[in-house]
């Protein structure tokens, strides 16, 4: 199973980073297909997704020349799927983008430029979850 994931991600051709800048942050229409329209689930996921995204990215900003990106990789497909799953597409995009980067074997400087992107899309997606939970 491992080396299927090393040779997908060695294939893979990264996005550059900023490609996901224009998806929309959140999909609510998704979110609420995905909890058949349970409004108090809707909020509870959107409180942990902000949560978990706020400590993987701390986590992936704090030591970015790591030799060992296995778990810079499992970090940011956790994400992902977070991501994929809450409807926050820019987030996915930008996780995608940085993991097809990491099985590239791009340097850690090109990488910084993918962390700061899932930084930035996470950022977005927190201000609009944070807003939304305000609201409720």
């Amino acid at each position: 199973m491992q080396a299927q994931i090393a040779t997908k991600a060695a294939n893979a051709k990264p996005a550059a980073p900023g490609a996901s800048a224009g998806v929309r942050p959140l999909d609510l229409v998704h979110l609420s297909r995905q909890t058949l329209g349970d409004r108090a689930l809707e909020l509870e996921l959107l409180g942990l997704f902000d949560k978990q995204a706020g400590q993987i990215i701390a986590r992936l900003d704090s030591d970015l020349c790591s030799s060992d990106r296995k778990w810079r990789h499992d970090l940011s497909h956790t994400l992902k799927g977070s991501a994929r799953a809450i409807g926050a597409g820019r987030i996915a995009a930008a996780a995608q983008a940085y993991e097809d980067a990491l099985g590239a074997n791009f340097t850690d400087g090109d990488l910084k430029a993918y962390v700061l992107d899932l930084k930035d899309a996470v950022e977005e997606a927190q201000g609009e979850i944070r807003r939304l939970l305000a609201d409720a």
